[in-house]
C-alpha cells in the first residue's frame, strides 16, 4: 500500500494518504481487505479536518472467482478514451502477472461499475454477502455511531432496548473490531466509552447475558481444567464434563478439552452407562448425545478453519517472492495458519520435497521474526517485574531513550486492555502496575517536551 502526499480536496494542503489503484487478490490477497476496510484511498486531514474517500480510478481482480472489476469517479470528469488510458495499463499489470493456464475470458471483458458502492456489492455477491446482509451491518454500525454520541446513561439504555432485535453474535463481534482497533490505536477516551456501552449491552440485552454466561462458563471450566493441571485424566475430565451444572458448561469443556474426549474417553462414558441406575443411566446417555453434538460441531468448525487457512498459505506459496508475500499478509495469519504451515513443513520434509521446503521454511523465518515482541513490550514486561518504585526508576534511567510518546501510548491501550475485563482479577491486578508505570512514564516524558 503506497503512501504519498496528496493536496486535501478541501483545503488544498499536502497530506499523506494511502493512496491504492490496483487491488490484485491473487497476488496480494491483503488487498481485498484494505479496499473493503477503507484502509486505502481515504484522506484525513489535519489541517482542516476534512475526512473522506478519494477520487480514484480503481481495478478490483480476483482469478479464482474471474472476477476482474473496474470503477472510475465521475466527478474526475474525463472522457472514456483518457479512461481507459488510466485503466489499461493496470489490467495490464494484471494480466502480465498471471501464467498462461490461468488467462480467461473473463479478462478481455472487465465490469465497469458505474459507483464505488455497486463495485463493494459485487465483491461481497461473490462471497455470498448479500445486499440486504450488506444492509443489516450498515445498521448495526449506525447503532454503534448514536451509541457512542450519547453520554446518557438513561438515553443509551433507550436505544438499547429499542434496537435489541439487531443486537446479536454480528453485532457483538463487529463491536469487539473496533473496541480493539481503538485500544491499539492508542484512542484512550473513545476505548473507554466502548467498554462501558459494552458492559451496558452485556447486562441489558438477552444475548448479551447469554454471552456474558458463556464467558463465565468458559473461564470456570478453564480454572478447573488448569487446577487439575498433570493431574487430569479421562476419567477425572469425564468427571467435570458429568458434574456439569449446565449445557453452557459441558460446551465450555468440549471447547478447552476436546482432544481428551477421543474414543477412550467415550469407551469410559458407556461403561458407566452400563454400570448406572435407571435414572442415573438416564442422565449419562443425555450427557452423551450432548456431548456428541458439540464435539462434531467443534470437529466441523475446526475442518472448516483448517481448509481456509490451508488455502490462504497456498495462495502465498505461488508468489514467486515468498518474503514479501508472507511479509504483505502477516495480518491476516491466524494460529490455524502458523500451524498449517508448520505441518506442511513436516509434510515437505517426510517428502523430501526441497523445493517446497525452502519456500515454507523462508515463510517460517517471516513469521518468527514477526511474532518477536516489540521493544517497548520487552520492556514493560521488565519493569513489571520491579519490586518498587526506585527500581522502577533505575530501569527508565538506564532505558531513558525508549520512554517516548510512543511507549505511553503503548501502556495506555494495555492499562485499556486491563481495564476491560473487570472481573479478572489477575487483569486487575496486572492493571494497577501498568497503571503505576503509565504515571512514572508519562511524567517523565512530559518533562522531556516541556525541556525541548
Amino acid at each position: 500500500m503506497a503512501q504519498t502526499q496528496i493536496a486535501c480536496p478541501r483545503c488544498r494542503q499536502m497530506i499523506p494518504a494511502n493512496v491504492e489503484q490496483l487491488f490484485d487478490v491473487t497476488q496480494d490477497p491483503a488487498s481485498k481487505q484494505r479496499l473493503l476496510s477503507g484502509q486505502s484511498n481515504y484522506a484525513r486531514c489535519p489541517h482542516c479536518g476534512y475526512e473522506g474517500r478519494l477520487s480514484t480510478p480503481i481495478v478490483y481482480h480476483d482469478n479464482e472467482k474471474e472476477l476482474l472489476l473496474t470503477f472510475f469517479p465521475a466527478e474526475l470528469g474525463l472522457p472514456l478514451n483518457e479512461q481507459e488510458k488510466m485503466i489499461g495499463p493496470l489490467i495490464k499489470q494484471v494480466v502480465d502477472k498471471l501464467p498462461p493456464e490461468k488467462r480467461k475470458g473473463y479478462l478481455f471483458s472487465p465490469q465497469a461499475n458505474l459507483t464505488y458502492e455497486s463495485m463493494m456489492e459485487t465483491i461481497l455477491g461473490k462471497d455470498g454477502i448479500t445486499p440486504d446482509m450488506l444492509k443489516a451491518q450498515q445498521e448495526r454500525v449506525q447503532f454503534m455511531e448514536k451509541l457512542m454520541q450519547v453520554t446518557s446513561k438513561d438515553v443509551r439504555l433507550e436505544l438499547i432496548k429499542g434496537n435489541e432485535r439487531i443486537i446479536d453474535e454480528q453485532f457483538f463481534a463487529l463491536f469487539s473490531r473496533i473496541a480493539q482497533n481503538a485500544m491499539q490505536s492508542g484512542q484512550e477516551p473513545i476505548a473507554r466509552a466502548l467498554i462501558e456501552i459494552q458492559t451496558m449491552l452485556l447486562e441489558e440485552t438477552v444475548y448479551g447475558r447469554q454471552l456474558k454466561e458463556s464467558v463465565g462458563e468458559m473461564e470456570a471450566a478453564q480454572q478447573v481444567l488448569q487446577e487439575a493441571g498433570q493431574s487430569l485424566t479421562r476419567e477425572k475430565l469425564l468427571d467435570f464434563v458429568i458434574e456439569a451444572k449446565s449445557d453452557t458448561r459441558i460446551r465450555a469443556y468440549v471447547s478447552l478439552a476436546r482432544a481428551g474426549m477421543d474414543y477412550v474417553f467415550f469407551q469410559n462414558l458407556t461403561e458407566r452407562i452400563e454400570k448406572a441406575s435407571p435414572e442415573e443411566k438416564t442422565k449419562l446417555e443425555g450427557i452423551r448425545e450432548k456431548l456428541l453434538h458439540f464435539t462434531n460441531e467443534i470437529d466441523k468448525q475446526m475442518e472448516a478453519r483448517l481448509k481456509q487457512a490451508q488455502k490462504f498459505v497456498e495462495t502465498l506459496l505461488e508468489q514467486e517472492d515468498i518474503e514479501k508475500a508472507t511479509q504483505a499478509n502477516l495480518d491476516n495469519f491466524s494460529q490455524d495458519a502458523v500451524e498449517v504451515v508448520n505441518q506442511m513443513l513436516r509434510q515437505a520434509s517426510e517428502a523430501n520435497d526441497y523445493t517446497r521446503m525452502g519456500k515454507l521454511q523462508k515463510m517460517v523465518q517471516v513469521l518468527q521474526s514477526a511474532s518477536a515482541p516489540p521493544p517497548e513490550v520487552a520492556f514493560i514486561e521488565q519493569l513489571l517485574t520491579a519490586p518498587d518504585e526506585a527500581s522502577m526508576d533505575k530501569m527508565l534511567n538506564d532505558n531513558d531513550a525508549m520512554v517516548n510518546q510512543q511507549f505511553v501510548d503503548a501502556l495506555s491501550g494495555l492499562v485499556t486492555q486491563m481495564e476491560s475485563q473487570p472481573d479478572n482479577p489477575e487483569a486487575k491486578e496486572m492493571g494497577a502496575k501498568l497503571t503505576e508505570i503509565y504515571r512514572v512514564a508519562l511524567k517523565r516524558v512530559m518533562k522531556k517536551n516541556m525541556a525541548g
